[in-house]
């Protein structure tokens, strides 16, 4: 186990900061928003949140501060939680009617009497820059999506930008949503790695999960995983987002696995800020969809 006090420090190395990496991202955009601006579009993304779930709240807070950094337009629209179903279609269908908006984004979770699958399929596969629209996923498996799902690609970004390669390598996925899960494995399929997807009925998890040159971690349970679920040298993504003892934390137990990995994602600031920074992407590219077309 590392030093508490300077476990971090000791092992700086070792961590993909993805903080960084979404600063690389949004940085990255200023070119293509400054293009869009010059020729009289501004980039807008629409989030339609509902209710005042504490989580959600935040989550769309963190959007709108990206979007104000990359020069982005982030208009919010706060819905009651008991809005029937037919109207909140309506109002996703006068979002896609309206030239000036170019991405549309209903914050998960949504209330249990609204059929999740019929609200993603209601935004137009043109400003779905969350990427959940059957169309966009369908277009995964030829790798030629117009929008990718933001954690997906966040993830694919962050091992690249780190130097790993996934050709020939022993991927494994603790997770099967179809946020997740799903669309990763065919992404990294895609990449050529040889892809293990583990759900809750896989049996000897850690029979798996030992195999993995890359292991990524989707379930959050507070430390699920730790340094008896690695082999040394494994690089480790920790998607899961859970609270221990009054603190946010991972699905990975940090400080029991960081000896053994060669790359690991802290939770807070590892895939959560690139997933806000591939949405940014996702919106800007959307608009530039929008110019071409037009």
């Amino acid at each position: 186990m590392p030093d508490k006090a300077h476990g971090i420090a000791n092992f700086e190395d070792k961590i993909i900061d993805g903080r960084k990496i979404a600063a690389y991202i949004e940085s990255s955009l200023k070119e293509k928003v400054d293009y869009l601006k010059n020729s009289g579009i501004i980039p807008c993304i629409y989030v339609i949140l509902i209710g005042n779930d504490p989580a959600s709240v935040i989550y769309v807070k963190n959007k709108e501060n990206a979007a104000n950094r990359c020069g982005i337009m982030s208009k919010k629209i706060i819905i009651p939680v008991n809005i029937s179903e037919s109207e909140l279609l309506n109002k996703i269908n006068e979002l896609n009617n309206d030239s000036l908006v170019h991405g549309i984004l209903v914050q998960l979770p949504i209330p249990l009497h609204i059929d999740e699958n019929k609200i993603m399929e209601a935004i137009s596969p043109d400003k779905d820059v969350d990427g959940f629209h059957p169309f966009n996923e369908g277009k995964i498996f030829t790798g030629n999506s117009s929008f990718y799902p933001c954690t997906p690609f966040g993830i694919i970004k962050m091992l690249d930008y780190s130097n790993i390669e996934l050709k020939g390598k022993n991927v494994v996925i603790i997770g099967q949503s179809i946020i997740v899960g799903k669309p990763l494995s065919i992404m990294l399929m895609n990449r050529n790695a040889t892809v293990s997807v583990l759900n809750i009925h896989t049996k000897n998890i850690k029979c798996w999960t030992k195999m993995a040159d890359v292991l990524i971690s989707a379930t959050g349970k507070a430390h699920l995983i730790d340094e008896s679920f690695v082999k040394d040298g494994c690089v480790v993504i920790d998607v899961g987002i859970a609270k221990l003892n009054g603190k946010i934390c991972g699905d990975v137990n940090f400080d029991s696995v960081i000896q053994k990995v060669s790359k690991i994602t802290p939770v807070p600031g590892g895939v959560g800020p690139v997933t806000v920074a591939v949405l940014m992407e996702n919106t800007v590219n959307a608009a530039l969809q929008f110019l071409t077309n037009s």
